[in-house]
């Protein structure tokens, strides 16, 4: 019974350090090729020295684009908020971009901008530019009505200049 007794001990497996090193050498490997793949290699985004070769021709090529542009100043706005015992007051200036070829159309209806911004805000209310996104979508709806009064393709953009609620 002695035997029978006795724990026998787990025997000892030969041969696991070879796999564990040639995995751990495999993993490096595989990780110091997607380091250069995409540092130095086809995944970085660099061109390569043939290209290179290929667009270093007789011109150089500008790495800013110049984009021509005009602006057309609006107006400073004092729109009244809410009830007048309130006596809060918005105070909103704008600039215009527009294409250089209709910077004097748009200039002739700045008349009409004026009053279609002016007509936008006085119904804008204190609680809803209060919010932190307000000055986005206000300036977006009023983007979309100054193109609608100049016409389409006229006004790139609405610059916002001053915006003061007191």
């Amino acid at each position: 019974m002695a035997d029978t007794d006795e724990i026998e001990e787990p025997k000892k497996k030969k041969g696991l350090l070879v796999p564990l090193i040639v995995g751990l050498l495999l993993a490096a490997g595989g990780g110091g090729g997607g380091f250069w793949a995409a540092t130095q290699g086809p995944l970085s985004g660099a061109p390569d020295e043939e290209s290179n070769a290929e667009n270093s021709g007789d011109h150089e090529e500008d790495s800013v684009a110049t984009v021509e542009v005009a602006f057309v100043e609006l107006e400073t706005l004092v729109v009244s908020l809410g009830a007048e015992e309130a006596g809060q007051n918005l105070i909103f200036t704008a600039a215009l971009e527009v294409e250089p070829s209709h910077l004097e159309e748009v200039t002739q209806l700045s008349p009409r901008v004026m009053d279609v911004l002016n007509s936008y805000l006085r119904v804008i209310s204190v609680s809803e530019l209060s919010e932190p996104t307000s000055l986005a979508r206000l300036r977006a709806q009023m983007l979309r009505r100054i193109q609608v009064v100049t016409g389409t393709g006229r006004v790139r953009d609405l610059l916002v200049t001053q915006f003061l609620v007191n």
